[in-house]
């Protein structure tokens, strides 16, 4: 079985960032479940904490810019220790300050995820560096299983949330603004225990190690834009362009960017932080039940990832992303009319797994069509330009919510996504059949 094979073949430095991720969205994870009501406890109104959420984003996107386009110069594994530090920091000011100008400064230099989802630089280097260590061949299954440690931090992250939170407010009779900040203590331990085991990454994360096990690039479209590189040797071209990216990734990286630039867009004005929030003040619901709800749909979401490195092998990496992107979307436009808490979790139930089945795929498709050394500014542009698109959403949301339509919000993500899925039919669907074959393994 392919995925068995992968698994006894990646490397320890692979199970490492696969151990990174899964404690880093358990504690993304954990402080989701209360952030915007810990934001309200503090007596913040909810244009206020729409404004937070941007300006959250807007430091996420520089602070993203400047580490990762220097993070194959200073170092990947520096990178990664340096964000931990982030988190830890900032996790310790949500933990013992209720001041709105302190907490947003805390989150904007540090790391706190207004949405649950990825934040900061981690995910760009994380992902770069498993591209590096990883033969074409076997991407889709380690990719898959990356994301399957993610999501199941992140459902581990909501269950032990909802169900601490009850505890000390309930039985210990903890004031609701304490216990959200006992959350994030625990938020900075799990940033504690991250910072350590960075430590353990050898040098064959880094672009320019010698033993590194993989040493190949990207031919898709060399055919089409081979008059721009014939004469580069591609183990130069780094120091050659002096950090630039190469013809082939300007290529094609401009329309990437919209595609996926739309479909954040459209993620911005219903994160998961306000999902929870306009469950809790809709339905009236317990912290418990809004921890177990995530934590269903998060464990589908990883249960969903392998299957869906199985759709990437065998339809391509566009037809796999694009046959589950649109059905995930109108499932959650379908929340806006319905105002019944079993019907909106039986959507979101069936929403969840599907929305995250295009993560692998769109891994495969950029670590294929791009020049190994330029994997990282790759992903990482992509990744700013996702959090900047994503910074428009939580003001207007947060000026939905004053006035009572905050479920508006399922209904623009869905627009957002289906123009973004046009998109990307119309420019990539012809790469399916060549990255299907740089897939093959010789047996």
């Amino acid at each position: 079985m392919q995925i068995l094979q992968t698994l006894s073949q990646t490397s320890l430095d692979v199970h490492i960032l696969w151990t990174s991720v899964f404690l880093r969205m358990a504690s993304y994870s954990l402080t989701n479940q209360v952030l915007t009501l810990f934001l309200k406890q503090c007596q913040i109104s909810e244009s206020q904490i729409g404004w937070f959420m941007t300006l959250t984003l807007v430091g996420d996107t520089v602070i993203s810019y400047v580490l990762t386009w220097n993070a194959d110069i200073l170092g990947r594994r520096n990178i990664m220790i340096v964000g931990s530090l982030m988190m830890l920091v900032s996790g310790l000011v949500f933990a013992t300050s209720t001041n709105f100008t302190v907490l947003l400064v805390a989150a904007i230099l540090g790391v706190v995820s207004p949405s649950g989802d990825e934040t900061g630089p981690f995910k760009t280097v994380e992902e770069a560096s498993i591209a590096h260590l990883t033969p074409a061949g076997y991407r889709p299954e380690v990719f898959a299983i990356y994301g399957v440690f993610a999501t199941t931090g992140a459902a581990l992250g909501s269950l032990v949330c909802g169900f601490v939170v009850d505890y000390l407010h309930q039985q210990l009779e903890f004031e609701l603004v304490r216990c959200y900040q006992v959350v994030f203590y625990v938020y900075a331990a799990v940033a504690m225990v991250k910072f350590a085991i960075m430590w353990c990454l050898s040098s064959k994360c880094e672009i320019y190690s010698d033993n590194s096990p993989v040493d190949e690039t990207s031919t898709l479209i060399e055919g089409e834009l081979q008059e721009e590189e014939e004469e580069e040797d591609e183990d130069e071209a780094p120091l050659k362009r002096g950090g630039h990216l190469s013809p082939q990734t300007r290529h094609y990286l401009s329309k990437l960017m919209v595609i996926f630039m739309l479909d954040s867009l459209g993620y911005g004005f219903m994160p998961s932080a306000w999902i929870v929030y306009y469950l809790k003040l809709t339905f009236k619901l317990s912290a418990a039940v809004l921890g177990t709800l995530f934590f269903v749909t998060n464990s589908l979401d990883a249960i969903s990832l392998l299957p869906s490195a199985y759709l990437a092998k065998k339809w391509g990496p566009v037809k796999a992303m694009l046959f589950t992107q649109a059905p995930s979307a109108i499932l959650f436009a379908l929340i806006t009319y319905c105002h019944s808490f079993p019907l909106v979790a039986i959507l979101l139930v069936l929403y969840s797994p599907m929305s995250t089945m295009d993560v692998v795929p769109r891994q495969v498709l950029l670590t294929s069509i791009m020049p190994k050394q330029d994997i990282t500014k790759v992903m990482g542009t992509v990744n700013i330009g996702k959090t900047m698109a994503r910074c428009v959403g939580p003001i207007i949301t947060g000026k939905l919510a004053e006035h009572n339509r905050l479920n508006l919000g399922f209904l623009i993500n869905c627009v957002c996504l289906i123009l973004a899925d046009t998109v990307l039919a119309i420019n990539f669907i012809h790469l399916d059949h060549e990255i299907i074959q740089t897939q093959r393994i010789d047996s």
